[in-house]
């Protein structure tokens, strides 16, 4: 159970999903291949001064019954706990709160928000400094646990019983695809027979919509939230900020089949390349994006004739789109395979994207049905590719599907998931 270069095949056994469409797998996957759209009007604070107001938002039970407005770092240990756990209850793995292997958790940077500040600020009598701030924040010993970076990654290692430290990672938009990928190559040398792979982010707040509007990097499609996100469209005009969470365990084959698991399907390759062109743009040659593209077929030891379907990037920003039209044909020439992008109906969901859509490149092989592409009413002339319109499509034969994650500062992991042998 060995693949072309001699490593453990690497299993997927357990999948969860959280989505702006529905907290859970298959609800998730349903209204995705049914093309509905999980962007709205944001509500969790207000909008009347952005430029945009719309988002794909998750809503905890107890906000959606009138509670406390949660931070991102909270919130995405929640929707992070809730993946896993479906994801686990899938592989029925060992016993409950035991894992046999470490935890790799892609999350997005943190740090305090404005609530937060406001509150030190109060504290420290309206002074402002960074001084004064650090010492009314001495005593919040709860403050600094929600807020430091590995914090997430280590109560949810306890909760779940992983072994070892858990590692939490980001890297922009490839985030999620990362995770996944450092979680594959632990399995393939040997260190672990499984361990478990997320991607999640909660980042919808004032000061992260702010900054993403700064950058010009936001459709302001504000009236029409369901029409706002329109990858590969000749209208797009930037992505709507997303939030959600995926988790896959993922285990050696060998391990997998030893012990009578369900294997939904292989992750064979991983590719990445780094651009260090600019804090957001891909260099115009586009090297890095076709590099990591060519890095994981030939890690999943294919052609790319093999590859049958592309679960794109996509974010419907016209310089991103640009670029990955330009990658697709430099690695499959004339005739690419067909692409979609489940950013049109939840979309970015930033360090959660490479996950989520990895899991979903899972399930279209498993249900032999690509997901449409929303919002594409006027095609780009030049963006030469077989998008996926707006009705799912269903193949067969499908095997090996491409899924890509192109991330701000040239982070850029790409990974070939299979059906399973």
């Amino acid at each position: 159970m060995k693949d072309h270069l001699g490593r453990p095949l690497v299993a997927v056994t357990g999948i969860g999903i959280v989505t702006p469409l529905a907290w859970g797998r298959e609800a998730s996957w349903a209204a995705l291949r049914a093309g509905q759209s999980g962007i709205t009007r944001i509500r969790r604070f207000p909008v009347d001064k952005l430029r945009t107001t719309i988002a794909g938002t998750v809503e905890l039970p107890e906000e959606a019954a009138g509670g406390e407005i949660a931070s991102s770092p909270v919130r995405v240990e929640r929707m992070a706990a809730a993946a896993v756990e479906e994801a686990l209850a899938q592989a029925a793995i060992g016993p409950e709160g035991t894992f046999p292997g470490p935890l790799m958790v892609g999350m997005p940077p943190v740090e305090y928000e404005w609530p937060q500040r406001f509150e030190l600020a109060r504290r420290a009598n309206g002074d402002g400094s960074y001084r004064a701030a650090t010492e009314a924040a001495a005593g919040r010993q709860d403050l600094y646990e929600t807020f430091v970076f590995g914090g997430v990654g280590e109560r949810l290692a306890a909760r779940f019983g992983t072994r070892g430290a858990p590692i939490a990672l980001t890297t922009a938009c490839a985030t999620g695809a990362s995770a996944i990928q450092m979680a594959v190559e632990a399995i393939q040398r040997g260190e672990s027979e499984a361990a478990i792979a997320l991607g999640a982010d909660g980042s919808v707040q004032p000061e992260a919509v702010i900054r993403f509007a700064l950058l010009s990097a936001l459709t302001a499609r504000n009236e029409h939230p369901e029409r706002a996100s329109r990858p590969f469209e000749k209208t797009r005009d930037g992505f709507v900020m997303s939030e959600g969470a995926a988790a896959l365990v993922l285990e050696s084959l060998e391990h997998a089949t030893r012990r009578g698991a369900t294997v939904l399907g292989l992750v064979s390759g991983c590719g990445e390349r780094a651009d260090s062109f600019h804090r957001t743009r891909s260099n115009p040659d586009g090297h890095a994006i076709i590099g990591a593209m060519r890095n994981a077929i030939a890690d999943a030891g294919i052609a790319p004739a093999d590859i049958g379907y592309v679960n794109a990037h996509g974010t419907g920003t016209p310089e991103n789109d640009k670029m990955e039209t330009l990658g697709m044909r430099a690695v499959f020439g004339d005739a690419p395979p067909p692409i979609s992008s489940n950013k049109s109906m939840i979309g970015h969901t930033l360090s959660a994207a490479g996950a989520i859509e990895a899991a979903v490149s899972l399930l279209t092989i498993r249900d032999q049905v690509l997901p449409p592409t929303i919002n594409h009413a006027e095609p780009d002339p030049a963006i030469t590719l077989d998008v996926v319109p707006n009705v799912a499509r269903p193949v067969s034969g499908l095997r090996h599907v491409l899924s890509n994650s192109f991330g701000f500062g040239g982070q850029n992991v790409c990974l070939v998931v299979s059906a399973a042998p």
